[in-house]
């Protein structure tokens, strides 16, 4: 099947799904299948963040999320992310995957496996993250700059690394 385009990622605020009082998305923001993206209040955008939205699932933001600049955030297998979250510049979201299917298959035509990303309310993902489909960041977690999560992590942990490993866990 030859390529076809994604479309723009211009989007007005009324295409959104919903979008709650004091968001700002700042310039160069683009949202993909707006209709379904939904932002809490009070969400910011950094600028040139990619919000992909997708026909089959929804992209969640919570209430006094903080997205940074550059973030790519991947919703085809469904994404949720909590309120009071920070996502540091850079940061990668990805809810997809290619399946191997043998060396006669080139990898960009193998099935596609979808799994959803959840991040729970007040976690902060340090810059140039990258977090794996599959994934549930548990409340409160904080993960290393440039860490891959390649797993599940534990309410109140500090992770880092590549794969990502628990260091310890926040004090109460």
């Amino acid at each position: 099947m030859p390529p076809r385009s994604h479309g723009t990622g211009r989007f007005r605020i009324e295409d959104l799904a919903s979008c709650g009082e004091g968001c700002v998305l700042e310039e160069g923001c683009l949202i993909f299948h707006p209709e379904r993206v939904h932002l809490g209040r009070d969400v910011y955008v950094g600028h040139l963040a990619m919000l992909k939205g997708y026909y089959k699932n929804e992209l969640r933001i919570g209430d006094g999320t903080w997205i940074g600049q550059g973030v790519f955030l991947h919703a085809a297998g469904g994404l949720t992310i909590g309120a009071n979250v920070g996502i540091g510049p850079g940061v990668h979201v990805i809810t997809s995957s290619h399946r191997e299917a043998g060396r006669a298959i080139p990898i960009l035509h193998a099935p596609i496996d979808f799994a959803p990303v959840v991040i729970e309310d007040d976690v902060d993902v340090g810059v140039g993250a990258i977090v794996l489909p599959g994934v549930r960041i548990g409340r409160g977690v904080q993960v290393g700059a440039g860490a891959v999560v390649t797993r599940d992590v534990a309410p109140y942990s500090v992770v880092a690394g590549n794969p990502a490993r628990v260091l310890r866990e926040r004090p109460e």
